[in-house]
């Protein structure tokens, strides 16, 4: 049986919300502020699972990456082309044209989750409203959280007041300015 897994960059207070400033809110792009040491290459750490698992994104998330992924051919943005991709969406009604290997998932996500990850790994990149209907239903296995060091004091986060789960610590890693923490369930 396979793991959800979700991934976030996150800021010092848990912020999640527009790491790379794609949503143009007045503090987003934070992320990228210390250079490419902590985002380049597989910053999570995904190695094998991006070669035998899949991703499961919002529609957001997918539009974003729809334009983004598809134009590089490096190594890991050829394992992110290849991928498997399930997005979740009430308002769409296709998605395969935008990006290799991308459907709609079939049915509800709380339903459709655990089918999925039955025999592979699945990964939750951004798409916070994924991860939040995922960790309510108490279906999220691990957390891959790049954190970098900076305070927003402001914005969504991946752990929302009320929140609550025990974790366990499986790894730290120095990414650049960031640390790289690894939690499972």
């Amino acid at each position: 049986m396979g793991r959800i897994i979700v991934i976030e960059f996150t800021t010092l207070d848990g912020i999640v919300q527009d790491p790379d400033g794609f949503e143009r809110t007045a503090r987003g792009g934070w992320a990228f502020r210390y250079g490419p040491a902590a985002v380049t290459g597989d910053p999570f750490r995904l190695g094998e699972v991006l070669d035998t698992g899949a991703l499961l994104l919002g529609r957001s998330t997918f539009q974003m990456f729809s334009h983004i992924w598809p134009g590089r051919s490096d190594d890991f943005s050829s394992k992110m082309n290849a991928i498997p991709k399930y997005v979740v969406s009430r308002s769409r009604d296709q998605v395969g044209q935008q990006w290799n290997n991308s459907a709609l998932l079939d049915g509800e996500l709380i339903d459709a989750a655990p089918q999925l990850k039955e025999d592979r790994d699945v990964v939750v990149m951004g798409s916070i409203s994924v991860a939040h209907a995922l960790m309510q239903a108490d279906l999220v296995d691990e957390y891959r959280l790049l954190v970098f060091p900076i305070v927003l004091g402001e914005g969504a986060r991946l752990f929302e007041p009320g929140t609550c789960a025990e974790l366990e610590l499986v790894s730290v890693e120095r990414r650049g300015p960031a640390v790289l923490l690894t939690h499972r369930r």
